[in-house]
């Protein structure tokens, strides 16, 4: 991104609600803008797909950039709740000319975001982002009437989307006699998710699955695992995963309860791949990936990249290397063999076709990782502010990374999404590597005034 974009973050536009950029009349101008272009490069009628979670806020959004999209000339393709994979894949497979998705990922139901996908799936180009947001200061200037975009929904959607996930597990297995705890976090997986597996063959106990337009990721989800993987040992499950509120991360409980994050999740599909000739290089994967993974990786002779927080710089990565597998520590895990993004489901099916086929428990299928303990603290700001500006900050971290020395790492950065800073720290100690991350925490809270 540019230094001088404000409108486009790291993962699209977005806000809370009803505050700028996600009010009707921005989303609209968003819609005209992106359509302009689009009709600028693809002819008079391009096509763009719309897709969404579960939030209450996805009906107004939606229909102020169909409103958008329509006045500049591009017809419109309503695929309702869907996650993003969903969307991604299906701008794919209908051959339109872009897709949007209509979600704030793991955010409370308050915020709502846009995120654009490009015709092959993939986030559009920063380039195209840019172009967008220079046509958004344009005045909107309706088509003419026999230009006008039309709608229509896609009523199969969801099934469409059932039948991508099931044809990437093998035709070999299935999931008879497993029994899986399944977290929907209220989100856009509640319907597909818990039928994709069903109809694989196994036993699913569905969570959080009953959206109400307020419920998504409420308590519930990727971000707050702990009653899925209680839920996991109570009934005597196999494994339990949990999604995030548009259904591109996943993370895991294994029999035991115990989390497997995004780290775990790469970790084994990359032995996996690899196993069966399909890994093609190696991993990539953020700087806040555990430098367990890393050691381990390593240990197995599989070549290991970072990449700046964020999937785009995780696809971006990948594509530079020529690799197909990446992540992050959350659970966006992307295998470009399967789909152009993060997919939490196909995710799903990668960690249980391994289980299936070694007959090994997910605890064990992940025995040789170690994570190293980090501590990752975040710090609210008033107002968004560049906390690479902030001196006294950077003295702080510099004076923890001596103390550290070798044995440790530091990384200090703004949220792409949210007005905060994410601090973490990882070391050999996990009380003292807390102590350090409350120490820099502390000069954060007091040099770029924190909200209480």
């Amino acid at each position: 991104m540019t230094g001088t974009r404000k409108f486009f973050g790291t993962d699209g536009v977005r806000g809370r609600v009803g505050e700028w950029p996600i009010t009707p009349d921005q989303v609209l101008r968003l819609g005209w803008a992106a359509g302009r272009v689009l009709a600028g490069d693809n002819g008079d009628h391009p096509r763009v797909v719309i897709g969404k979670d579960t939030r209450v806020s996805g009906y107004l959004l939606e229909s102020a950039l169909e409103a958008g999209l329509s006045a500049a000339g591009v017809d419109v393709l309503l695929l309702g709740p869907m996650p993003t994979p969903g969307i991604a894949y299906l701008t794919r497979s209908l051959r339109a000319d872009a897709g949007v998705v209509i979600s704030a990922s793991h955010n409370p139901y308050e915020d709502n975001g846009i995120k654009l996908f490009g015709p092959d799936g993939s986030k559009l180009p920063d380039a195209v982002e840019a172009a967008i947001e220079e046509r958004m200061g344009d005045p909107v200037e309706t088509a003419d009437p026999a230009s006008l975009g039309k709608a229509s929904r896609v009523d199969d959607a969801a099934g469409r989307y059932i039948e991508f996930c099931k044809h990437t597990f093998p035709k070999d297995l299935t999931l008879e006699g497993l029994r899986l705890v399944v977290d929907c976090a209220n989100g856009a997986t509640y319907r597909v998710a818990p039928q994709v597996l069903r109809e694989l063959g196994a036993d699913v106990i569905e969570l959080a699955a009953r959206p109400d337009g307020f419920n998504i990721n409420a308590d519930v989800g990727s971000l707050y695992p702990e009653a899925m993987a209680a839920e996991v040992v109570g009934r005597g499950a196999h494994a339990g995963m949990a999604f995030d509120g548009d259904g591109d991360r996943i993370v895991f409980a294994d029999h035991q309860g115990a989390i497997v994050d995004g780290d775990g999740l790469l970790y084994l599909a990359a032995l996996e791949m690899r196993k069966r000739g399909e890994l093609e290089g190696g991993v990539v994967g953020t700087i806040m990936s555990n430098l367990g993974l890393e050691h381990a990786l390593s240990s197995a002779g599989i070549p290991f990249r970072r990449a700046a927080v964020g999937d785009r710089y995780v696809f971006q990565r990948l594509q530079e290397e020529g690799w197909i597998l990446g992540g992050e520590p959350s659970g966006h895990v992307m295998c470009l063999s399967r789909n152009t993004t993060g997919d939490g489901i196909v995710t799903a099916l990668m960690v249980l076709a391994e289980m299936v086929r070694s007959g090994q428990s997910l605890a064990d299928a992940v025995g040789e990782l170690s994570y190293l303990p980090q501590a990752q603290v975040s710090v609210r700001l008033k107002e968004r502010r560049d906390i690479g500006e902030v001196p006294s900050v950077a003295e702080a971290i510099a004076a923890v990374e001596n103390e550290l020395g070798e044995n440790g790492r530091v990384v200090v950065r703004n949220s792409g999404t949210e007005p905060k800073v994410r601090i973490m720290v990882e070391g050999r100690e996990a009380a003292h590597t807390q102590a350090l991350a409350d120490r820099i925490a502390a000069v954060v809270r007091a040099e770029v005034g924190a909200d209480a």
